[in-house]
């Protein structure tokens, strides 16, 4: 009898291994045989794949037997579609060669560095996602942002609540809290309103992320030491943009959002609207959820006021509502008892404005004033505990910048209140807090050389109850040849 389990058993395990296939390649340029990174490859019909990193390398997992269909894209070059049986006889990586389109790339200004230099003019570590891989991977996860930030080299999305599945961002290994994530330039999911965030931002009304890898604290403050994420809305174009989006998944997930764009002359409006679930899913049958249960209502609208060639207003409102709850499945479905009682529910209500207003005078001067208003509510439940806690927030900021040719100088002040409390509902301490915090900075930026950037700031911010801190910072970027800087 164990001569014929044995065997049956090795035949198992050898069946199932050949069925969890992994496909690897390295992308390059046809012409040049460089090495291309942030190439999207997916596998055609799901929502397997990946993006190439700094060294044109690419690798997906989890492939099921059989012919699939590979896609491969990347910005600037023509698609290119390959079809190949699983599983594979070639062993090592595929080289794959994209074809350049040929059309000069647009110059890419970032926003988030407040500078008026295109991104290889910028002493600064800066990367960004939009167009088509921005469009495919909003696709393939449209609830939130997850994946879009999953995939970039140097951050880690970390997940730290198996139950709830809440996550943080971690760039260049520092914690999450030295991570800002930022919406058009306002710091809309800071302090007590960081938790669940990363889960309720879906992308379809986003124009393009920004990420700043290392800091970006003279700008943005000491939550940006290790970088910031900014998510940068579209704006109304004179041509109607209508996008629509409904997708179910294996899961027990369901995704339906729209996006609505117009400008009307010197008024324009963007309306986003959003409904995402998902039913608790144990793909392991081992009675605790894998993903949670969840049902989320996204509302965003804004209006854009153009008064002459020089003034731009823009006002908005950001608004979701969430439930969620994770853990045991009996407990989710109602039949829990005395053995199935673990869960973690939470409710959470989230409403900000964004208020900007810039003027520019002169050749490239500008003046920007620009205003938030936020209201966090979190009620969060476990076994044995509750809390229920509630965040006011605002922010305002009133900057000058001047753009010059070689040099370039932005100043402004800023100032932040925070205020949080609890309810109580045993003697443990209550963590209430009222924080007031005023800043002010300067930063400039130097083209000494054309092969030479150099970029210098201070920060100082006055803490109520805590008093000054002061945030220094220099950068410079050595453009050796080409193809290497430094």
């Amino acid at each position: 009898m164990k001569k014929i389990i044995v065997p049956l058993l090795a035949l198992l395990l050898s069946s199932i291994a050949v069925s969890q296939n992994t496909y690897k390649a390295i992308i390059k340029d046809s012409e040049t045989q460089e090495v291309l990174t942030g190439a999207l490859a997916i596998i055609d019909g799901t929502d397997k794949g990946a993006s190439s990193d700094v060294t044109g390398n690419i690798q997906i997992r989890d492939i099921a037997d059989g012919q699939q269909i590979i896609v491969f894209r990347l910005l600037g070059y023509k698609e290119r579609i390959d079809t190949l049986n699983f599983p594979l006889i070639q062993t090592e990586p595929f080289e794959i060669l994209l074809t350049s389109t040929g059309e000069e790339l647009e110059e890419v200004i970032i926003i988030s560095t407040r500078s008026s230099r295109s991104i290889t003019d910028i002493p600064t570590r800066v990367e960004f996602i939009a167009g088509e891989e921005l469009e495919e991977k909003g696709n393939m996860k449209p609830g939130d942002i997850r994946m879009i930030l999953a995939e970039s080299t140097g951050i880690q999305t970390q997940q730290t609540s198996a139950t709830s599945a809440n996550a943080s961002i971690r760039i260049q290994g520092m914690d999450g809290r030295y991570t800002q994530i930022l919406k058009d330039g306002f710091p809309l999911y800071s302090g007590a309103s960081s938790g669940l965030g990363l889960l309720q931002i879906p992308p379809l009304d986003l124009k393009r992320v920004e990420v700043i890898k290392g800091s970006a604290s003279t700008l943005y403050g000491g939550g940006a030491i290790a970088g910031l994420v900014n998510l940068i809305s579209k704006i109304p174009q004179k041509e109607q943009e209508f996008k629509f989006h409904f997708d179910g998944t294996s899961a027990k997930g369901l995704n339906l959002s729209g996006f609505y764009s117009k400008l009307f002359n010197k008024v324009g409006t963007t309306v986003f609207i959003a409904h995402n679930r998902n039913l608790a899913y144990d793909p392991a049958n081992i009675d605790l959820s894998a993903i949670p249960k969840f049902e989320r209502y996204t509302l965003n609208p804004k209006i854009f006021f153009y008064p002459s060639k020089k003034t731009d207003v823009t006002f908005g409102i950001n608004t979701t509502v969430e439930d969620r709850i994770g853990g045991d499945m009996h407990f989710i479905e109602e039949k829990g008892d005395s053995t199935h009682s673990y869960f973690e529910k939470n409710k959470t209500e989230r409403i900000s404005t964004q208020f900007l207003a810039e003027y520019k005078f002169w050749k490239c001067s500008n003046v920007t004033i620009k205003n938030s208003l936020s209201y966090f509510s979190r009620i969060l439940n476990t076994p044995n505990y509750e809390f229920n806690g509630i965040q006011n927030s605002t922010f305002t900021e009133a900057n000058y910048a001047s753009h010059g040719e070689k040099i370039e100088w932005i100043l402004g002040v800023n100032l932040w209140t925070d205020q949080f409390y609890e309810k109580q509902f045993d003697s443990t301490a209550l963590r209430n807090y009222d924080q007031v915090t005023t800043g002010a900075f300067i930063q400039n930026t130097w083209k000494v050389a054309k092969w030479f950037n150099l970029e210098t700031g201070f920060r100082t911010d006055y803490v109520v109850d805590y008093g000054f801190t002061y945030l220094p910072r220099f950068s410079a970027l050595f453009k050796i040849n080409q193809h290497l800087t430094s």
